[in-house]
């Protein structure tokens, strides 16, 4: 099923069956994790319609993240100047409370207010107003949900960030961007060939991808405010796997242009190609440290694909992966301390996580056709590819395995996310 020469030449995954033409991606939660704190969000009072849209995206955004779990907070409406009833709250086992208010703006716009509680703490532990139009419920519902996260765990919340994906329906085949919890998704390209391996670049204006409307594999760059694309390379051969530097001036790519995959750096506006790897074997797969001083990458010259780094400055190849005899798909952490990929493990292919200081492995999946690891800026998540049911489902679990849930659409074929970076 997975052939690592299809791997060098072109990525690891192709996709099947059938699209409903821009459906959203509907999210189940399938493991909620342990130690969760326990939090209401009340009613927000004022325009009724407003609120109840946006109170019930926050819930969904705290539930969703693996941190909370959202309890009833009873019929009372609450704005963000009620008077805190710790005790109450405690006493129904509440850790945190958050209340709001939505009221119309002469303009036509509206403001939110919020405020979070810690009925620990008794204190406001964070509290903003938004303004914004009924177009920007979404949005704002998850700048909401994203600061009560970093106020009641320290962790920077990623509801409002991006994820990139491909659907594949009869003879078509869509990029689709959709926010983190799979709502809200536009088609930034459509095509009768296949796409694959989106890439954000750093300030997530761009993607980098792969296209076959050549009948080859070329790799464009796409301005997603504009819709203007360039192409990166189209070299004899396949091009393939594009991979950001973090600065955004320049890609990793994979280039059979002399034969045989091979690794190679290139601007960003498609100058200045040059060869990292020089061996007789396949390298592909590449992908930059957070630092930019390394490049992580999948390499067959043990004998078997496995990872490998090496520095930009030169310098051997080091091994990285030695357990199984297939590892591949490199991806690291925002902070560059940990390596998810995808491993054989028992005949299926798994997400798995190393600590890069210890080299402890551990496999996070119980799926078996994993494919396309790609870290939440925030490093807490994992966002997959994997099969359920004969059918090509996104999945996300988190770094300690406890948390999951899975986002597909019905009848429809899901491959190649790729998660953005925190908004600019």
């Amino acid at each position: 099923m997975r052939s690592f020469l299809r791997l060098g030449a072109v990525g690891l995954a192709l996709f099947f069956a059938t699209l409903i033409a821009h459906a959203q991606l509907a999210i189940e939660i399938t493991g909620a994790g342990a130690g969760r704190v326990p939090i209401a969000v009340a009613d927000f009072t004022g325009e009724r319609v407003i609120a109840q849209a946006l109170v019930s995206v926050v819930r969904a955004d705290l539930e969703r993240s693996g941190r909370f779990n959202v309890l009833d907070a009873g019929a009372a409406s609450l704005d963000e100047n009620a008077t805190p009833d710790y005790a109450g709250w405690k006493g129904k086992g509440l850790d945190a409370m958050v209340v709001g208010s939505v009221h119309a703006l002469p303009d036509g716009r509206y403001e939110t207010r919020f405020r979070a509680y810690d009925s620990i703490k008794r204190q406001a532990v964070a509290g903003f107003a938004f303004q914004h139009t009924s177009a920007q419920i979404r949005l704002t519902a998850h700048r909401i949900a994203d600061a009560i996260i970093e106020a009641l765990t320290g962790e920077r919340g990623v509801n409002a960030t991006r994820i990139a994906y491909v659907v594949k329906g009869a003879g078509r085949y869509e990029l689709m961007i959709a926010d983190a919890d799979g709502q809200g998704a536009q088609a930034a390209l459509a095509s009768k060939e296949p796409i694959m391996s989106p890439a954000w670049s750093p300030d997530g204006a761009k993607l980098a991808y792969v296209s076959f409307e050549q009948k080859k594999p070329v790799i464009y760059i796409h301005d997603l405010a504009t819709g203007r694309r360039h192409v990166l390379a189209n070299f004899k051969g396949s091009n393939s796997a594009p991979a950001w530097s973090p600065d955004g001036k320049r890609l990793a790519v994979t280039l059979t242009k002399d034969g045989i995959s091979q690794i190679y750096l290139i601007n960003a506006d498609g100058s200045g190609a040059t060869k990292f790897s020089n061996t007789a074997t396949l390298d592909t797969e590449p992908q930059f440290s957070p630092d930019g001083e390394f490049l992580y990458f999948t390499s067959d010259r043990g004998g078997t694909p496995q990872i490998y780094r090496q520095a930009l400055s030169g310098g051997p190849a080091q091994r990285l992966t030695f357990e199984g005899s297939y590892n591949v798909t490199p991806r690291l952490s925002p902070d560059g301390k940990h390596l998810a990929f995808i491993t054989r493990h028992e005949g299926r292919f798994r997400v798995a996580l190393m600590d890069l200081e210890s080299r402890q492995t551990v496999i996070l999946t119980d799926t078996a056709k994993d494919e396309s690891p790609s870290f939440a800026p925030n490093g807490r998540m994992i966002l997959f590819a994997t099969e359920v049911g004969g059918r090509g489902v996104l999945a996300a679990v988190s770094t300690d395995g406890r948390s999951k849930y899975r986002l597909s659409i019905p009848a429809a074929d899901i491959r190649e996310p790729a998660w953005g970076p925190f908004p600019k």
